[in-house]
């Protein structure tokens, strides 16, 4: 028996807002599924590469252009969406907040940052693929400092940091220990300001220092 294979690409845009980590979810207009919210998604073309569509549809969904693309995995359940076999290839995609605001070019599509923690409803098999790409991130983080300096291409204080790392660890961590952690892996460099927004004493302000990472800017 013959089956044609699809093959598409589904990218989850993860950005830092107030020290969590959230994910940009589009809303779909049409049936099936009207109302609910989906991912950036396309189907390979012949001459494509993965990474091709994913900056694609990212950019078609949600008009960002400097974005960083990492595989995350293949999700290929027969059904996933029911009489169209298609097997979906998962691209993570970071970016700072800061950037999105200056560089994002307006769509019409209704689109909202949401908390990693508090998913919606979703069209076909997407919420798994989220949580999914989540996960991963949930694992690279912590000692992996090469995407935290994506999510802060600017400076940051080091509470924001802390927030982070609580919000993706899902646990409270101690201030002091983590600041002497931190600063203990020689990553971080004074900017000799501070930010003067935060309630009570005024936070030092840090940047990450220059290392090459592993992430792919597209």
């Amino acid at each position: 028996m013959n089956i044609n294979n699809h093959v598409e690409v589904v990218t989850s845009i993860f950005t830092i807002i107030d020290g969590k980590v959230k994910v940009l979810l589009f809303k779909k207009k049409e049936d099936p599924f009207k109302g609910y919210w989906m991912l950036p998604n396309d189907k390979l073309g012949v001459e494509q590469t993965v990474e091709m569509c994913a900056k694609a549809s990212v950019f078609e969904y949600s008009g960002l252009k400097k974005i960083h693309l990492k595989q995350s995995d293949v999700f290929s359940e027969p059904e996933r969406i029911q009489n169209n076999r298609t097997i979906a290839c998962s691209m993570m995609c970071l970016v700072d907040y800061d950037v999105v605001m200056y560089s994002r070019e307006e769509r019409e599509i209704e689109s909202h940052w949401f908390d990693i923690n508090e998913i919606p409803k979703m069209i076909y098999d997407h919420k798994e693929i989220v949580e999914n790409a989540v996960e991963k991130l949930r694992k690279l983080v912590p000692d992996n400092f090469d995407i935290l300096r994506i999510f802060y291409s600017k400076d940051f204080t080091l509470p924001e940091l802390q927030t982070t790392y609580e919000h993706l660890l899902k646990k409270q961590l101690d201030r002091r220990n983590f600041r002497k952690k931190i600063m203990k892996m020689n990553i971080l460099e004074e900017t000799n300001d501070k930010d003067m927004d935060t309630h009570g004493r005024p936070a030092k302000l840090y940047y990450f220092k220059e290392i090459e990472g592993e992430f792919n800017e597209q």
